[in-house]
């Protein structure tokens, strides 16, 4: 991300991305592993998606309730101009299915995520000479239609910026975490919305500076209590503990309370990543310095932290942290890897415990514009991430 005029920007010019592209190179090899009572292969998978127009991807998903992924790219073009586009594709194949939408202007497409049923969500960055003026959200309901079918129209002026989505599929909510980009204060506010249907709960104010956009703080969404799950920490070595906000999205409601502290003279750094079992009240996070993941039951308020498997740099810390409510396990992104070459996913059950480490990915936080994330279909236990290309054209498949 990059600032323009005092306007946040997803996009970043080609030959600035370049300078930050990790080295690594990717290996593409599965590993093998028993589940389910039989052998079958594990880890980075061999279907690669390429953007259409080889520009470099800024946010894609899967929908788990169909067949296809959507993702949006940006290219800068020789004139000057950018081409964006949003792109459907086939999630078994890899194959780019249509080319949605498309601008040659200054313009820019991000995808959020696909919301609820099938339903998909695209930022479009309108810019008037080096301003961001307007953003409009496209939606796609469903994804299959491979069109544009309206727009979301969230309780957001045009100088507010969404932090992040809760990206849970499971659930017609959504938990909307953002701030006023006025230049004033960095306090952010959450609402909860029913995208497909155009619908929204009423907007809270988080108060505490904590929560502010510069701590960059991470939402999740609870089913069951119908609250957004905030998550945020001081990013600085040997600061306090983290802290969570339980927002009832009904009555405004916010309750917080201090996380576990990290190990001396480390402490967590920020939190990279939030994802929530609503079933079981669960949350899980990843923190910088210290390399652990935490669980935390979110009704006793009170959690307990492991250290991923091997790890023993800052550089080997957790980012993305998805959950897969069928099989019940959470997923922990692992840009660079403890547990084999190149980066790594590995994957927990609620109790804490490693299940498996997919290995022989290529992704890394440092590269992307939009940081690193983990696409899960667990009804096919499949999912996508990023690379392995350093350009930050491809998504790989994997299974698990």
């Amino acid at each position: 991300m990059k600032w323009i005029n005092g306007h946040l920007s997803y996009r970043m010019g080609a030959v600035a991305l370049m300078c930050f592209y990790w080295l690594g190179q990717p290996v593409l090899g599965a590993a093998q592993a028993f589940g389910e009572g039989t052998q079958r292969p594990i880890g980075a998978g061999t279907t690669i998606v390429h953007s259409k127009f080889g520009g470099q991807i800024f946010g894609f998903d899967i929908d788990q309730h169909g067949t296809e992924g959507v993702l949006s790219e940006d290219k800068l073009l020789a004139n000057g101009n950018v081409l964006a586009a949003i792109e459907t594709f086939d999630q078994k194949s890899g194959k780019i299915l249509k080319v949605v939408s498309a601008t040659e202007n200054q313009d820019n497409f991000l995808t959020l995520g696909i919301e609820g049923t099938s339903v998909g969500l695209v930022e479009q960055e309108i810019v008037t000479g080096i301003f961001v003026t307007d953003r409009i959200y496209d939606v796609m309901n469903p994804l299959k239609s491979n069109a544009i079918t309206g727009t979301w129209t969230p309780p957001l002026a045009s100088d507010d910026i969404i932090i992040g989505l809760s990206r849970n599929q499971a659930s017609t909510t959504t938990a909307v975490l953002y701030f006023e980009n006025d230049g004033n204060d960095f306090s952010s506010s959450v609402f909860g919305t029913n995208v497909g249907a155009n619908t929204f709960e009423p907007v809270v104010n988080l108060t505490n500076p904590i929560f502010g956009f510069n701590e960059a703080p991470q939402v999740a969404y609870d089913s069951v209590t119908n609250q957004a799950v905030v998550a945020t920490a001081n990013g600085e070595v040997g600061g306090p503990p983290p802290v969570f906000a339980l927002v009832d999205l009904t009555t405004g409601v916010v309750n917080t309370f201090n996380g576990i502290p990290g190990p001396p003279p480390f402490r967590q750094g920020s939190i990279n990543g939030l994802a929530v079992d609503s079933e079981d009240g669960i949350a899980c996070t990843t923190t910088e310095v210290d390399f652990r993941v935490e669980f935390y039951d979110l009704a006793k308020e009170t959690g307990f932290a492991v250290v991923l498997p091997g790890a023993t740099s800052q550089i080997e810390s957790g980012s993305d942290v998805e959950y897969d409510p069928i099989h019940k396990l959470f997923f922990v992104a692992q840009s660079v890897s403890t547990t084999g070459p190149g980066s790594s996913i590995q994957v927990y059950n609620t109790k804490g415990k490693l299940v498996e480490s997919l290995n022989g990915f290529s992704f890394s936080n440092a590269s992307n514009v939009v940081f690193t994330h983990i696409a899960l279909n667990p009804s096919t236990r499949s999912g996508y991430v990023d690379g392995p290309d350093a350009g930050v054209t491809e998504i790989q498949s994997f299974t698990y």
